[in-house]
């Protein structure tokens, strides 16, 4: 189909074309759209993206996203630092933040383990969470990974290979009730996810 396309038409479509859930036909609305739009709202895109390459970076304390050197909420002296709730992307995060029923914060692995992709617990930011808990006056642990064999499998080596060695008596927790085996956090609704986090239970 991009054969059709005049040259810079068809690689905006293709580029499009990469973008998560994205398929050929809502690449192409959205390249045709592009076309439609003020020269001032394709500048501002385009700015807005190159931007956000440029100065987003990781919270050096939990690894969400920020602009700054430590994120709003790790700089936050309102937040409950006795517990830390681990989630695997930054769009977690932002989901359990849109409850408004957790106050504590947050710790964000970036991926979770997949001996299938390749992705060992190195590769993930666990070794970051075991300084924190070395360090910092921790009581709970909330494992908020998806319901997937992925997500449970990342949870389970937390809590057998990172947290109970400590042997600090730091209690170990995991969203349970209300989300749908296979489900993503970032895709549940608020009343959901305050259920999942209210009916959360103790790692075995």
């Amino acid at each position: 189909m991009a054969l059709h396309y005049a040259k810079p038409l068809a690689r905006l479509v293709s580029e499009f074309e990469k973008l998560p859930g994205v398929g050929p036909k809502s690449a192409q609305r959205l390249a045709f759209h592009v076309l439609r739009i003020p020269d001032e709202e394709a500048q501002a895109l385009a700015c807005a993206i190159t931007e956000v390459k440029a100065s987003i970076q990781y919270c050096e304390i939990c690894a969400n996203f920020t602009d700054q050197p430590i994120c709003d909420i790790c700089e936050d002296p309102r937040r409950d630092r006795s517990t830390i709730c681990v989630v695997s992307e930054p769009r977690d995060l932002i989901a359990m933040e849109k409850t408004n029923e957790y106050r504590g914060v947050y710790h964000v692995l970036q991926g979770v383990i997949s001996p299938m992709d390749g992705i060992g617990p190195d590769r993930l930011r666990i070794r970051q969470l075991l300084s924190r808990l070395e360090n910092d006056q921790v009581k709970e642990v909330i494992l908020a990974t998806n319901p997937t064999v992925e997500g449970d499998a990342t949870a389970m080596y937390i809590t057998e290979n990172v947290i109970r060695p400590l042997e600090k008596g730091i209690r170990v927790t995991k969203i349970a009730h209300g989300m749908p085996i296979g489900g993503d956090i970032d895709y549940a609704d608020q009343a959901t996810l305050i259920s999942a986090l209210e009916w959360r239970r103790d790692m075995r």
